[in-house]
């Protein structure tokens, strides 16, 4: 037995209302053919990533987080933390693959390989595989906050969670559906550790697939992260031990609300995108530099960038990069640090303030 789907109150039907109407705007400005856009959806997915992995304790800075989402720099076998966060975006690239994927089928292997990528640094955790002993999660003070049901029950239960993803309340609101996809994946536990991460990305899973928006842009992991104390307040909500038959209307209401907080953040940016893009250009023209390198403006200002990233985003060769990287580091807009392939570009305070 699964939680059920609450029927929503008006209250959260006029919440879903307003939250359709910011998810058309969000679809239409993210598909904006705007060669900022690319910029902003690295930087939301690494947003997303480095928040869901640090509501489990891997801390990792935020340009780190951008340069392991973008492959641009390597996790390195001795820092879990690195490698958390490289696993997670590896876990979304999977999401990313499988949200338009015409023949693609919920059964249980898709939450199984997922855990596998998300987990695959902690091999002593048996990723990829249900656990089959009992699991407790405990609060900050040491207490057991939380009690999941037998191993033996976990295969049968995950079927019925993969049963109810392919079939079940298709009728009901995706924001709906994922929350509770989420809290049935959470409750019953089902891995010996990563069982968070992997029930945020089972609802951006969820999300992707619906196709309004894309997955960076759909998730609620910043809020999540932001409000980690309101997260768990929501979960526990549902009960101490599994309790299928307990009300999930307040953990629905806190996702909805969450999905409200993060359209309108998402639309804040890519509207700030927009005038930086602005202002970027005016500078550029007034310096008389063609149009391309306003991309490595926008990149070194937003997450930084290197050869490789500005060659590929403004389809020009290396060399050319080079020598507009050599003419940037020289107007003082952009500083390099390290050397040969290391080597990143960043923007300068001077970029900053002339920028708005």
């Amino acid at each position: 037995m699964l939680y059920r789907t609450p029927k929503p109150s008006a209250a959260l039907e006029a919440a879903l209302d307003e939250l359709d109407a910011l998810r058309q705007r969000l679809g239409r400005a993210s598909d904006q053919p705007s060669l900022w856009m690319g910029t902003l959806r690295r930087a939301a997915l690494a947003g997303a990533v480095e928040s869901s992995t640090a509501i489990e304790g891997f801390i990792v800075p935020h340009a780190d987080a951008l340069a392991l989402v973008t492959g641009q720099s390597p996790a390195g076998p001795a820092d879990e933390n690195r490698l958390a966060v490289a696993c997670y975006a590896r876990a979304m690239d999977r999401v990313g693959a499988m949200a338009d994927d015409p023949g693609f089928r919920w059964i249980d292997r898709v939450i199984l390989d997922l855990h596998f990528d998300v987990c695959q640094f902690q091999r002593d955790k048996r990723p990829g595989r249900w656990r089959t002993g009992p699991i407790g999660v405990t609060g900050g003070d040491g207490r057991l906050v939380y009690r999941g049901p037998d191993g033996d029950q976990v295969p049968g239960l995950m079927a019925e969670v993969a049963d109810w993803l392919q079939e079940g309340d298709l009728d009901a609101h995706v924001a709906v559906r994922a929350a509770m996809a989420h809290l049935n994946v959470v409750r019953v536990h089902p891995f010996e550790d990563g069982n968070g991460r992997i029930s945020r990305i089972v609802q951006s899973l969820v999300l992707a697939r619906d196709g309004e928006v894309t997955p960076e842009f759909a998730s609620i992991e910043e809020y999540l992260r932001e409000r980690t104390p309101d997260y768990y307040a929501a979960l526990q909500s549902t009960g101490a031990t599994y309790s299928p038959e307990r009300d999930a209307t307040g953990w629905v209401e806190f996702c909805v609300e969450a999905h409200l907080a993060q359209a309108r953040r998402r639309l804040d940016q890519i509207d700030l995108a927009g005038q930086r893009w602005t202002a970027l250009e005016t500078l550029a023209e007034r310096r008389g530099w063609p149009g391309r390198m306003v991309v490595a403006l926008e990149q070194a200002l937003i997450e930084g960038t290197n050869r490789a990233s500005y060659s590929e985003e403004a389809d020009i060769s290396s060399a050319t990069a080079t020598n507009d990287f050599r003419l940037l580091v020289d107007s003082g807009w952009i500083e390099q640090a390290g050397r040969g392939r290391s080597t990143r570009y960043a923007a300068t305070e001077q970029l900053r303030r002339e920028s708005g």
